[in-house]
């Protein structure tokens, strides 16, 4: 499957219309934050948590009044930004989808169907969002799916809503964000997982834990960086560091020796195929 992607430009942001969040936890409070750092009032947002440690959180650090239910002040917004656990999706939009039936819905729920979302909510303004972690420090990636009611104003305001989390990508078939789910959404963990491999390596190495992370964590952030901004493709910036007969050939071809690179395909393609298993589960309606 060939799949074709849109890099979003960052623009100067303009005043956001009301926004509505239906859950208000830490992707929630992420968007949030980074809108109000931009201009955006406090009183533009209204939230739905049913939490009250979720909602002192929201009113203590962006002195939002966050509700328990929904309710008529719902009605106000032009977005609804959907940020609750995906198994509760659909008893959470009941009661919203009276007061906000008009309104462009942004889910950024795992796993829920572009479809389910239109049935339950009555309306084809619907926009997925695949984020990841990072976005809670405003380096994240998220890949986008609007479906046909969706119009190209809807899609300027979800990428200014966005747009404090980091990068956006539009892919043009819903099936792509299973393979956005499998790279970037669960991404961050495989990122984790090799730091940890070296802290570990590094430790047994005879470094200490401190120093072993920091080299650990700072390489991959100078690698990511350079790979971000330059021309050339990864293998080619790999191919420059990787003098034969030297260290990091010894490394690669070891790695290589172990097929490490189709075994690490494989485990994304196994992410892959759970996310479209978790559309099929959450997307029900029993």
């Amino acid at each position: 499957m060939t799949i074709a992607v849109t890099f979003l430009p960052r623009t100067a942001p303009a005043p956001l219309p009301p926004v509505a969040f239906i859950g208000g936890g830490n992707m929630a409070s992420a968007i949030i934050g980074g809108l109000i750092q931009q201009g955006s009032a406090a009183d533009s947002f209204e939230v739905v948590e049913p939490f009250e440690e979720a909602r002192a959180k929201l009113s203590q650090s962006y002195g939002i009044v966050a509700k328990a239910e929904a309710g008529e002040a719902l009605s106000r917004c032009e977005v609804v930004v959907w940020a609750v656990k995906p198994q509760t999706f659909a008893e959470a939009a009941r009661p919203v989808r009276e007061f906000a039936d008009g309104a462009l819905q942004l889910s950024v729920a795992a796993g829920i169907p572009s479809d389910s979302i239109a049935r339950w909510l009555g309306t084809e303004r619907v926009v997925r969002a695949m984020p990841n972690t990072p976005a809670l420090v405003g380096k994240g990636m998220t890949g986008l799916f609007a479906r046909a009611g969706v119009t190209g104003a809807d899609r300027s305001l979800v990428g200014q809503l966005l747009a404090p989390t980091g990068e956006l990508i539009w892919v043009d078939a819903e099936p792509a964000l299973d393979a956005v789910t499998a790279m970037s959404g669960s991404g961050p963990a495989y990122v984790f997982y090799f730091i940890e491999a070296m802290t570990e390596a590094g430790v047994e190495m005879g470094l200490t834990p401190d120093q072993a992370q920091r080299l650990a964590i700072g390489t991959f952030t100078g690698a990511s960086a350079l790979a971000h901004s330059a021309t050339e493709p990864p293998s080619v910036l790999r191919a420059r560091v990787t003098s034969k007969g030297g260290t990091t050939y010894a490394a690669i071809s070891s790695l290589e020796e172990a097929d490490v690179k189709a075994q690490f395909k494989t485990a994304i393609r196994a992410a892959q195929k759970r996310a479209a298993e978790l559309g099929e589960e959450f997307g029900r309606d029993d």
